[in-house]
């Protein structure tokens, strides 16, 4: 399902849904409080948190890329540990993308593992170990910010700053896994990702509450050979900000005559795609969807549905590159 609309209204105007939801907040909001006080495992190399304090996405795929490829330019062997959200493989599992599928592994690891051996595990202990056994000098934990189970040397919180922290309230009430206040006193660094409008609205409201380095990303497509102007397409995506994806394929010239929204790592059905691909040939459009997406796309499909690559492009990394000389890295 996707998020509520109420979960991303203002602060001050939370609604009457987020009030009423606001006790069982409290609740989940202690519950994880509990659950962060035990004690993780401590790796013999780096662990590298990278998570974000709200339900669903925020932007920390291209980010663990974007951290991979910085790491490894270093001359160090990198290996991300995911627990692998919509797959069906418990692990710890090394990804092949020539022999797994999303439904096994999740989207997100099959896509990165191109870039960096990736490993799936429920028991994220369990999933660094093995990577460390495989000869990891330094791991990137993706999105483990809220589990206890693997203590890192740095943690990276991940925000969308067009959204920022919603309506500042923890689930149901909110989006948010913690109180900001918590999770950002646990960060070591906090990434916000969007336009410079957006950046400028998340400084001025979230701002203050940021007490660590702030680093500011944006996600830039790549051409591909690919020339987006004046190309008609239905757009769909299954991520969690499914309108950035549409407002960028705008950006860059393309006629989008619809965008089909769907939740978070949403199956994409053989029915699904028929319907899309039927809306699209009466509009003379053609199909294009996300890098992740794309990942979860049927064999026969693969060939039919264009996609919009993106990458994360970080005004100043300096902030990070202090953090990894603190680690040796």
């Amino acid at each position: 399902m996707r998020a509520p609309e109420f979960w991303f209204r203002p602060p001050d105007r939370p609604g009457p849904a987020a009030r009423l939801l606001a006790p069982i907040g409290w609740i989940y909001a202690a519950a994880t409080a509990r659950r962060l006080r035990q004690t993780g495992y401590r790796a013999g190399v780096p662990v590298i948190c990278v998570g974000n304090l709200v339900a669903g996405g925020a932007g920390k795929t291209p980010t663990a890329l974007a951290l991979a490829q910085r790491l490894a330019a270093r001359g160090l062997t990198v290996h991300i540990v995911s627990r692998g959200h919509g797959g069906r493989l418990s692990g710890p599992v090394r990804v092949d993308d020539r022999h797994h599928a999303a439904d096994e592994v999740g989207d997100e690891p099959l896509l990165l593992s191109a870039f960096a051996p990736v490993w799936v595990a429920r028991d994220r202990a369990a999933g660094v170990r093995a990577a460390v056994a495989a000869g990891a000098q330094v791991i990137l934990l993706d999105d483990g910010f809220q589990n206890p189970s693997v203590t890192p040397a740095l943690s990276l919180v991940v925000v969308d700053a067009d959204r920022g922290f919603g309506n500042g309230r923890c689930l149901p009430a909110g989006p948010l896994r913690e109180p900001v206040a918590v999770g950002l006193a646990r960060a070591d660094l906090v990434l916000s990702i969007g336009e410079a409008g957006a950046q400028r609205r998340f400084a001025a409201q979230w701002g203050p509450w940021v007490r660590v380095p702030l680093l500011q990303g944006r996600l830039h497509p790549l051409a591909m050979g690919m020339d987006w102007r004046g190309e008609r397409v239905l757009a769909f995506a299954g991520i969690a900000n499914p309108a950035r994806f549409f407002a960028t394929l705008r950006s860059e010239g393309a006629e989008v005559v619809r965008g089909e929204a769907l939740a978070d790592h949403a199956p994409l059905s053989d029915s699904l795609l028929r319907r899309l691909e039927a809306e699209a040939t009466a509009a003379g459009a053609q199909l294009v969807t996300t890098e992740k997406d794309a990942a979860r796309l049927p064999p026969q499909w693969r060939a039919k549905v264009l996609i919009l690559v993106v990458r994360l492009d970080v005004e100043d990394w300096s902030a990070l590159d202090k953090a990894l000389a603190r680690l040796g890295l």
